[in-house]
C-alpha cells in the first residue's frame, strides 16, 4: 500500500523517506524525498536494509519528545545496513560491511549516516531484520539490568510490560545472566510470548486488588524475599504496587510511563527497606559512553551467537506501508517487533 503524498524517486542525489514536515500524528508524515547523506570525516555511511519501529517514534513525531528535531525530519531510531562509503579518517568501517547506527532519527530512509564511534559492526551472518528488532530493545535492557541493576547470578528479576520489545530482552537477558525472570503481563491471552521468551513465572497485573496481590504473588515466587531487580516501562498504580515487592536492597529502574501517569515515591519507604530507584534512558548512553554501548552490543551478539538469545518475533513491513507499522504500534497490536524494511532485495 503506498501512501499519500509519495514521491516517486527521482534524483541520483535524492532518496526516499518518511519525512515529518510538521508535528502531529501519523498523518503529518508521507513517504518522500529527501537529500541523501555524504559522509564527512570520521563518519560512515549505511544503506539501510532495516530499521526497527518503536513508540518513541511517534513521541518523537508528535513534538513532544525530551528534544524536538528541526523540521523537516525523518524519524527512525538504530537503522541497520551495508556500509557503502566512509569519509576520510575512519579506520574500523568499509565499504560492504554490515553495521547498525546508533542514530536517534534519520533511520526510515534508504541511506543514513553517524560518525564512526556511533557505529557498530554487525556480524556478517545476522539478518538485517533480526539486527533491527534486536536495536533499541537489547541495549535498553542490559543497560538497565547490568549497569543499574547490577544483576548477579540467582537474582530475582520482576519485569513489568513483560510482552514489549524490552520486557521479552529483559526475560531473555535475565536468564542469560542466571537469574529468576518474573514476567508481569495484563492479560493472560499474551502469555505465551513471555514463556517462549524464558519466563521462570507469571505475575498476573489484572489480579483483584493490584497494591496487594502483586507483592503476594511475587513473594510466592521469590520464598517471601521480594524482587532483587524490577525493570518498570509502566509507571502508574503498577510502579506503586511493585515497588512493594522489592527485596531489602532491591533495585527498581525506572525506563517509562507507558501506563500514562508517572509516579511518585515517598522517600521514608526508600529508607527503611534500603531500596534503590533510578532512571535508565538509553539515548544517553549512546551519546555519552559510546565505548560501553560497543561494549554492550559486542556482548549481545556473543550471547546470541551462543543460542541464549531467542529471535523476537518480528512483523515486517516495506517502508511503503510506514504509516501502518505506526499504526499497530500505536494501537498496541505489536506482538514482538516491527521493522521495516528498504528495497525489494530484503
Amino acid at each position: 500500500m503506498v501512501q499519500s503524498g509519495e514521491i516517486t524517486h527521482s534524483a541520483e542525489n535524492d532518496m526516499r523517506a518518511v519525512v515529518v514536515r510538521e508535528f502531529g500524528g501519523i498523518e503529518k508524515a508521507a513517504l518522500g524525498e529527501m537529500p541523501k547523506p555524504q559522509p564527512n570525516a570520521g563518519e560512515v555511511l549505511i544503506e539501510v536494509h532495516a530499521v526497527s519501529v518503536n513508540f518513541v517514534d511517534l513521541v518523537m513525531m508528535s513534538g513532544t519528545y525530551q528534544f524536538k528535531p528541526p523540521l523537516p525530519f525523518i524519524p527512525g531510531k538504530l537503522p541497520v545496513g551495508v556500509v557503502t562509503a566512509v569519509g576520510p579518517g575512519v579506520t574500523q568501517f568499509k565499504a560492504g560491511d554490515h553495521a547498525l547506527l546508533m542514530a536517534e532519527s534519520a533511520g526510515f530512509a534508504e541511506f543514513a549516516v553517524m560518525p564512526e564511534n556511533q557505529c557498530i559492526k554487525l556480524p556478517p551472518s545476522l539478518p538485517f531484520e533480526e539486527a533491527a528488532s534486536m536495536a533499541l530493545v537489547y541495549d535498553t535492557a542490559y543497560f538497565a539490568l547490568k549497569d543499574r541493576g547490577r544483576i548477579a547470578p540467582g537474582d530475582n528479576v520482576l519485569i513489568l510490560g513483560a510482552t514489549g520489545g524490552v520486557g521479552l530482552a529483559a526475560i531473555q537477558l535475565t536468564k542469560a545472566f542466571g537469574g529468576k525472570a518474573l514476567a508481569a503481563i495484563s492479560s493472560k491471552d499474551k502469555q505465551d510470548i513471555v514463556t517462549a521468551a524464558g519466563a521462570d513465572a507469571i505475575i498476573d497485573l489484572s489480579a483483584p486488588d493490584l497494591h496487594e496481590s502483586l507483592r503476594q504473588q511475587v513473594f510466592a515466587q521469590t520464598d517471601k524475599q521480594g524482587a532483587d531487580i524490577i525493570v518498570d516501562m509502566l509507571g502508574g498504580d503498577i510502579f506503586d504496587a511493585a515497588v512493594r515487592a522489592l527485596a531489602w536492597c532491591g533495585r527498581l529502574i525506572v525506563i517509562g510511563f507507558a501506563s500514562g501517569r508517572i509516579p511518585s515515591l515517598k522517600m521514608n519507604y526508600v529508607l527503611v527497606k534500603n531500596i534503590e530507584v533510578s532512571g535508565m534512558q538509553i539515548s544517553d548512553y549512546r551519546k555519552r559512553r559510546p565505548a560501553d554501548m560497543q561494549a554492550c552490543f559486542a556482548e549481545i551478539y556473543a550471547l546470541h551467537a551462543a543460542g541464549k538469545l531467542k529471535p523476537l518475533p518480528i512483523k515486517a513491513y516495506p517502508v511503503e506501508q510506514f504509516a501502518d507499522a505506526l499504526r499497530d504500534i500505536r494501537d498496541r497490536k505489536v506482538r514482538g517487533r516491527i521493522v521495516l524494511t528498504m528495497g525489494e532485495d530484503i
